[in-house]
């Protein structure tokens, strides 16, 4: 029972007690609970809860720019919403109750409410128009006023031009939108083009309107940010997104737009064009260009007919294709869908069709013709492609392919393809893109209600079980490929009918990025309406990918609700895999200590059940976590637990996670030749499993060991290898470490021409796939190097861009490595005052990062500096303290070659002397 979304008077128990959250069903009903606990914490004002917020947040360290206003805290109190920022929302109730444990209860029913939208998350984005008709008719006023305006808005130098195309469901909004743009890319190409349908009125309300963060997230991948480089929040996605189109003649059209919230985080930087169509006025979306587009003139509509079906004879009457486009209302839907009938009855006059409409509209109460367009269309299609039709039209995705209408259907490929043409040719389905088929919202609706009063409930059952069954086991088939050393994790028994072609890896990867938002529309329509199984193992198979491809927010959904099922029904197997997943996702997020519980929880479940799998999946997650927490000794000794359980059940995978943690954990603890034994262990296992990933990485690690060893050459050999690989299989993260690595072992080596090539490649491609720190260690080699040449004024430059790039990010560990280089610099220049700054500052940095290593660079720079100004009594000491944590640290070898054990007593000798 849902809660009443305005209660005149609170209960009595909101003033002794805090509501419950988990009594809320929506989000109306989670911001009435939020009212009752403002008034159980005595009613603060709204500028009160904003000014603790903000103290709280700026002691976390937040920036300014991200800190609280008083209007939205007071949004947060407001129904109606369709969205709500949850860690703004989390803050309040904190600010109103401070127990940890009640703002876990608010978390929680915030996670269950977001499952049943969490469809608003589900998206497709295109980065090309969708195709033109082939002889759009008519719509030249709107097009002249249209290219009239845009020529207006930039001979007056409008940095923003956005154009509003308005109007009635299925009078061509969006065909009006392509085709203009189709005109313009002709007239003048766009160097960058976006797509996608907001979905403001689907007719299924388990489909609300897109999240505009879940568009730019698509909408930032399509223009080649990676991943793991998208911001989490709306507003630092927008601004990315500007800045990615800054300068560029871009297009994005938002097709089918809700309101003006959804649309202003979308529309484009200065010198690029907006197009959006919806059925409402976006009034307050400025600055624009309004159209608003009416229903097709008699004229057009007599023109657009007589193009459609110009084979057609006219009969006894002159004016039947006149009448036709009168009983369509001139709605350019209805008037598609009539030309497809039309088209479909040889034999037929255009009179007789006219004569046909006129008895129809006789017995039926009608809206604007599209009704009647739809029954003749319909009632005049063969049993089985209505059949086909009414079936798609139940997909719970926006758009679906050959197989999966053939598994709906239970018909074969060749059956359905051809069912599927004349659907399209009819113009009951659109084919936006080649292979892919949707279905306009009203069409949607019309055939969901012929399948309720046509098809028993057990037979619409029975067709989505199909559907389910096709995807996740496809799926599975797919993860199998891509990922073959995981197999193990991922072999759901269920009938797939017929499969695409998924026998090489892209073909794998590429349906599972093409399906990715129908595969998680499965999992949310099976969570609420009963294929909980389907829900569980698409949370299992698809995770592995999920964070592959960095789609964190989609995986803590799907991880979320799988995890909520399996606790409400009882099902300790599924609530184990969520928690492992959702363990993954925090740890991804940075979110370390929640990841922490997440795994704790799973383990447990696992030792109960005897799940081994589980176990040590759980074990490697808690080794990581401890080791970015720095708790080593507990790192070593989970990732030591996971190497056990690895070996007896044959988990080669599993074996070689536990085998790099081990690596990563004795090189924290300073033992590197034992982090080079695990490296290398873990090497042989990549290369007996085929995992190319695993195996480039464990090469990378070992040329990191051999080069703090003093090895340089062997670990030039390793990064070269390294880099091989990520060539081989695409790989240019991969490739941009190796490159960086094997940079710096030329460096080593006094190789500098070969280094300075080395890291400009990684810089090339550090910027082209915006991967900041890959730029950062890219462009600090290059310092070293411009030093090395004596090109000083080069290094200066490149060492100052590190330590400024650094800086906006926040990025501390660059910002000692730039004032470290800054340091040798300004000693290599003969100016100790500075460098005595630059070391002074880069040991602060090391210091209060709990880095002994860097910490002893730092001091090696100083005691430099200090000799130089003849202060022997500091550089003395300043040597000593470097060489003593070498020493406790049990190694002669740091990043710099200089700052070394042996060197270091040599120093201290000349000193001595």
């Amino acid at each position: 029972m849902s809660l009443s979304p305005n209660p005149a008077n609170p209960p009595a128990e909101a003033f002794t007690a805090p509501p419950d959250p988990g009594q809320a069903a929506t989000l109306d009903d989670l911001v009435v609970q939020l009212r009752l606990l403002k008034v159980w914490a005595g009613n603060p004002s709204y500028e009160r809860i904003t000014d603790r917020i903000n103290t709280t947040w700026r002691a976390s360290g937040r920036p300014a720019s991200e800190l609280a206003r008083k209007n939205t805290v007071a949004d947060c109190f407001k129904t109606g919403r369709r969205r709500i920022d949850s860690d703004l929302l989390i803050a309040v109730v904190q600010t109103l109750h401070s127990d940890l444990g009640y703002a876990t209860q608010w978390r929680q029913a915030l996670r269950v409410i977001s499952g049943q939208t969490q469809a608003a998350a589900q998206i497709r984005v295109q980065d090309a128009l969708p195709q033109d008709l082939a002889t759009f008719i008519g719509r030249t006023g709107e097009l002249d006023q249209l290219r009239l305006a845009l020529h207006d808005a930039h001979r007056d130098g409008v940095a923003v031009v956005i154009s509003t195309i308005e109007g009635m469901a299925g009078v061509g909004k969006t065909q009006l939108a392509v085709h203009a743009g189709h005109v313009m890319a002709g007239e003048k190409p766009f160097d960058r083009v976006l797509f996608v349908d907001l979905r403001g009125f689907h007719p299924d309300p388990a489909q609300p309107p897109a999240d505009p963060a879940a568009v730019l997230d698509g909408f930032l991948r399509l223009l080649g940010v990676p991943g793991q480089q998208i911001p989490h929040d709306l507003a630092s996605r927008a601004g990315v997104y500007r800045r990615c189109l800054a300068g560029a003649r871009a297009l994005v059209v938002l097709d089918n737009a809700a309101d003006t919230e959804q649309v202003r985080p979308l529309v484009a930087g200065a010198g690029s064009l907006t197009l959006v169509t919806s059925r409402r006025h976006l009034d307050d979306l400025q600055p624009a260009i309004r159209l608003t587009v009416e229903v097709f003139t008699a004229e057009e509509a007599i023109d657009f007919l007589s193009r459609a079906v110009p084979e057609v004879a006219v009969g006894g009457d002159p004016h039947a294709t006149a009448r036709i486009a009168a009983r369509c209302g001139y709605l350019p839907l209805a008037l598609g869908l009539v030309a497809g009938h039309i088209r479909n009855r040889p034999g037929w006059t255009l009179t007789d069709h006219a004569d046909r409409l006129d008895e129809r509209h006789h017995h039926r109460q009608l809206d604007g013709g599209v009704q009647l367009a739809l029954d003749l269309s319909y009632q005049h299609l063969p049993a089985d492609r209505q059949r086909l039709l009414r079936l798609v039209a139940l997909h719970p995705g926006q758009d679906f392919d050959v197989y999966a209408a053939a598994a709906m259907a239970h018909t074969d490929l060749p059956t359905t393809r051809a069912e599927l043409r004349h659907l399209c040719g009819d113009n009951l389905l659109q084919q936006a893109t080649p292979g892919r088929y949707s279905i306009h919202d009203l069409v949607r609706v019309y055939a969901t209600d012929r399948a309720i009063d046509q098809d028993r409930p057990q037979h619409r059952h029975s067709t989505l079980s199909r559907l389910f069954d096709f995807y996740l086991a496809t799926a599975a088939t797919a993860m199998e490929v891509a990922y073959p050393h995981e197999q193990q994790h991922r072999r759901p028994d269920l009938p797939a009918g017929v499969t695409p072609d998924l026998s090489d890896r892209d073909r794998a990867e590429q349906w599972l990025d093409t399906e990715l938002t129908n595969l998680l529309a499965t999992a949310q329509h099976a969570a609420i309406h009963g294929w909980h199984e389907h829900t569980w193992q698409l949370s299992t198979v698809l995770d592995r990918h999920l964070r592959a491809v960095s789609r964190f927010q989609d995986a803590q959904t799907l991880h979320q609700h799988a995890l909520h099922l399996a606790r409400h029904l009882g099902n300790s197997p599924a609530e184990m895999n969520a928690l492992n997943g959702l363990g993954h996702i925090h740890r991804m997020w940075g979110r370390h200590e929640q990841a922490g519980d997440h795994f704790g929880r799973a383990l447990q479940i696992a030792l109960a059940l005897g799940e081994r799998a589980g176990e040590l999946n759980a074990l490697n997650g808690l080794g990581q976590v401890h080791w970015t927490l720095g708790r080593h000794e507990q790192s070593g000794d989970h990732y030591g637990r996971a190497l056990q359980v690895a070996l007896v059940i044959g988990d080669r995978a599993g074996e070689r996670y536990a085998l790099s943690g081990l690596g990563f954990v004795h090189l924290s603890l300073g033992r590197r030749e034992q982090s080079g034994d695990y490296f290398r262990r873990a090497l042989q296992v990549a290369r007996a499993i085929g995992d190319r990933v695993g195996e480039l990485n464990a090469l990378n690690s070992l040329g990191h060991i051999d080069r703090l060893l003093g090895r340089y050459q062997q670990a030039e050999d390793n990064n070269g290898q390294a880099l091989q690989i990520a060539q081989a299989i695409g790989n240019r993260a991969g490739e941009l470490i190796a490159l960086s690595g094997r940079g710096f072992a030329h460096l080593l080596l006094g190789r500098h021409e070969q280094a300075g090539d080395c890291y400009g490649r990684a810089l090339q491609i550090a910027q082209a796939i915006g991967d900041r720190v890959g730029e950062l260690y890219a462009l600090n080699g290059l310092g070293h190097v411009r030093l090395g040449q004596g090109r000083h004024s080069d290094a200066g430059s490149f060492y100052q861009q590190v330590l400024e790039l650094a800086q906006e990010f926040g990025h501390r560990n660059w910002q000692f490595e730039a004032l470290q280089g800054l340091g040798r610099l300004h000693h290599a220049c003969g100016q100790a005052g500075l460098a005595l700054i630059d070391h002074q500052r880069a040991l602060e940095h090391a210091t209060s990062l709990a880095q002994p290593t860097d910490q002893a660079r730092a001091h090696d720079g100083l005691a430099h500096a200090h000799r130089t100004l003849n202060q022997h009594d500091l550089a003395r000491w300043h040597w000593q303290r470097a060489l003593d944590i070498l020493t406790s640290l049990g190694t002669d070898h740091t990043d710099e070659p200089e700052a070394n054990a042996l060197t270091i007593r040599g120093h201290l000798n000349s000193l001595a002397a």
